[in-house]
Parts: structure tokens; C-alpha cells; sequence
């Protein structure tokens, strides 16, 4: 397509991605990403997981051309600041010292999701000429703008969202922060042990010393994917994950019937590493597989346990994106302790359009003094990495 013929697309706001055809919304992705997968984000609506009184409401934008679906933002509104993992709490507090609403709010995310991906999702034939894609994307960062208005919403937020997704200098409107989290890359490894290689000799020896203890304490894991996850190991594993998250004062995101429907819908793409000791399962790690991509997300175990989280939730991902020749993994937020295991610092994106132009001012000010900081200290956690020099 010439993209100096693209028309100016058809709006549509929809209640929901069950609302779309599932094959037209999968011709918004090249499959790469799970979570903005029709099975992922469907199966979000249909368990329950967000609508109703979650304060998450799917409010899906959209744009149309004569082919059916051009473009989609997976879009909802917020009436709270949970599960989102970039922070704005302390923004909701001014507006509320200025008796203002900060809530509700649009996010462009996949709920409880902190995992880099496509945002505005574009149609693979729009998007194979990069300057229609980059056209398509003005107008759908317009279309959001446009709806926030119109539901008098505070604020449009992209949160992990890719770097081309970023609105250009031309939209000084849209706020631009960056985070830190810590990633793992494979640089071709053959095994752990050629991994390891690649340590200084002390590193080397604590991580080896890790998995030992491990293994000494009769800890053995199976790998299982979504086709193979029976209802009673499912049980199992959600039961450990519940357990997990109320340790910590709060039941969890995700319901069980959530993972029963997601096992069936994204196969292969569901992978959980189970660890057994004396025939019980004493933890889970709940991961998920793109294309060349290892995204962690939950944990959970029966017990205090010495080097298991490590071993379960690091270990284990770095000897699977290995043994299937995967590119990166991404273990989840924060953490500086996945440093020694070989995870590097990396900047997160997310941006940001605040309706009330002196509110927006007031966030730009702090974004200016924040990025610094997360420069600085991505720059300082990069030194502590295991790596030879």
C-alpha cells in the first residue's frame, strides 16, 4: 500500500477482544508475543479475571478499513493502579490533593503482565511498509486520545510497549518513561555448563554450588507443557501459586479457571516447570513462550526450600530457552538478586498522555528527573554482572 494514500480509518470501541473474530484479531499479531494473543486476552474476559468489579474494564479501540480490522489498542479502564507494575500511584495522590479524578484511567496493556510486546497492534499487511505502520499508529494513539476525552478519563497510558511504538517528536504530548528490569540473553550457548563458561571463576563456583544444593535435597523438575497439564496437576500448581501470593496479603490475579482455559488455548505456549521431591510437588514456575522469547510469571512452593526459587525460576528458564535455541527470557519485575544469575540490566518503555495540560507539566518535570536516575542505575547494576571482563 502507498502510504501516501492511507485513509483515514473507521473508529470502534469495543466492549471486549471476545467481540473481535479471533482470526481477524491473530492477523493483528505475527504470533510472536502470547499476550496479545486472542486465546490470552480472551480467556482474561472469560474467566473473569478483569471486568466486573476487577477495576479492570476491557475497552477495546479499534480501527476498520473495508477489509475488517486495521488496527487495535487491547485497552481498558482502570479504576485503580494494580497489576499495572509502572508506578503512578503518587500521581493519582496529587490529583486528589487538588480534589481532581485521576481515576478512572486508560491503560493500553496486558493486565498483571509487566512483559515488553506490541501495543498497537497493526494488520501484517499495514505493517510490512514502515511508513504506513508508523501512519496507522498516529491514528490510533489519536483514536485513544479522542475516546479518553470523550469518556472524560484522566489520562491514556502504554505500558512495555516497543520501542517504534513510541509516539514521535512531532506528539510532545505523549510522555516518554523508561524502567529497569533485568533480562537474560543467549549468545549461543550449547548447555548450562558452556553458559557458565562464560562467568568469572567465582561466579562460576557460587552457581554450580546453587544448583548442587538442589540436587543434594533430591529435587528433580519436570517440564511440562499446556496439552500435558491434567486437571489434578493443575490443581496442584495453582493451589501452590495461591499460596504464594496470599503469604504476601492478597489472593492472586489470575483464578483457576484461568489457567484450565489458557492450558487448552495456548498449548505448547504454557509451560510450567514443576519441582518434586520424595514423589511431592513442592513448587511450580509458570512460564510462557514466544517465538524466540522466555516470559516468567508465577511462582509458587509449599515451603522455605534453600536455592530453589533460584533453581526453579532462573535456572530452569535459562536451561530451557537453551535446549530450544530461544533468544531472551524475561523473568518478571524487579530483582536485583537475578544479576549474579546472569540477568542484565535493561530499560523498559512506557508512555504516557495526561489530559489536564498542567498536571501533564507537573509529570514531565518529574519524568525529567526520574530518567536520569534509571540511566544511573541501570549503569551501576550492569557492573555487578557475573560476566568475564
Amino acid at each position: 500500500m502507498d502510504s501516501r494514500v492511507l485513509p483515514t480509518l473507521r473508529v470502534k470501541v469495543m466492549s471486549g477482544v471476545q467481540e473481535f473474530n479471533a482470526t481477524q484479531w491473530q492477523m493483528l499479531s505475527d504470533g510472536s508475543n502470547p499476550f496479545v494473543s486472542h486465546g490470552f486476552l480472551a480467556t482474561l474476559e472469560e474467566s473473569r479475571c478483569v471486568g466486573g468489579a476487577t477495576g479492570w474494564q476491557p475497552n477495546i479501540v479499534a480501527l476498520y478499513d473495508s477489509q475488517g480490522v486495521a488496527a487495535a489498542a487491547p485497552s481498558y479502564l482502570k479504576a485503580h493502579s494494580y497489576g499495572e507494575f509502572v508506578f503512578d500511584f503518587a500521581w493519582a495522590q496529587a490529583y486528589s490533593r487538588h480534589a481532581l479524578a485521576y481515576y478512572p484511567k486508560m491503560i493500553v496493556a496486558v493486565p498483571f503482565t509487566p512483559a515488553t510486546g506490541p501495543r498497537l497492534l497493526i494488520r501484517a499487511d499495514l505493517a510490512r511498509e514502515p511508513a504506513v505502520a508508523g501512519a496507522v499508529r498516529d491514528q490510533l494513539r489519536t483514536a485513544l486520545q479522542e475516546h479518553a476525552r470523550e469518556r472524560g478519563v484522566s489520562s491514556v497510558h502504554l505500558l512495555f510497549h516497543l520501542p517504534e511504538e513510541a509516539a514521535p517528536a512531532s506528539e510532545p504530548q505523549w510522555l516518554a518513561r523508561r524502567d529497569c528490569q533485568f533480562h537474560w540473553s543467549n549468545r549461543g550457548y550449547t548447555d548450562f555448563e558452556h553458559y557458565l563458561q562464560s562467568f568469572s571463576a567465582d561466579k562460576r563456583k557460587k552457581a554450580r554450588r546453587e544448583r548442587r544444593r538442589v540436587a543434594e535435597d533430591g529435587v528433580s523438575f519436570l517440564t511440562l507443557h499446556g496439552p500435558e497439564l491434567t486437571a489434578n496437576m493443575l490443581d496442584a500448581i495453582y493451589a501452590l501459586h495461591r499460596h504464594t501470593f496470599l503469604r504476601h496479603g492478597h489472593e492472586p490475579y489470575l483464578n483457576r479457571e484461568f489457567f484450565t482455559l489458557i492450558a487448552q488455548r495456548l498449548g505448547s505456549a504454557l509451560m510450567v516447570k514443576v519441582a518434586v521431591q520424595h514423589g511431592d510437588i513442592i513448587a511450580a514456575a509458570i512460564y510462557f513462550v514466544g517465538r524466540d522469547t522466555l516470559y516468567g510469571r508465577y511462582w509458587g512452593a509449599a515451603g522455605e526450600f534453600h536455592s530453589l526459587h533460584f533453581e526453579t525460576c532462573y535456572h530452569q528458564g535459562i536451561d530451557y530457552c537453551i535446549e530450544h535455541g530461544l533468544k531472551h527470557f524475561e523473568p518478571g519485575t524487579q530483582g536485583e538478586h537475578k544479576l549474579s544469575r546472569g540477568f542484565e540490566p535493561t530499560l523498559t518503555q512506557s508512555s504516557h498522555w495526561i489530559a489536564d495540560p498542567r498536571f501533564r507539566s507537573a509529570i514531565a518535570e518529574f519524568l525529567d528527573r526520574e530518567q536520569p536516575a534509571v540511566a544511573d542505575y541501570a549503569r551501576e547494576m550492569r557492573a555487578h554482572v557475573p560476566y568475564r571482563r
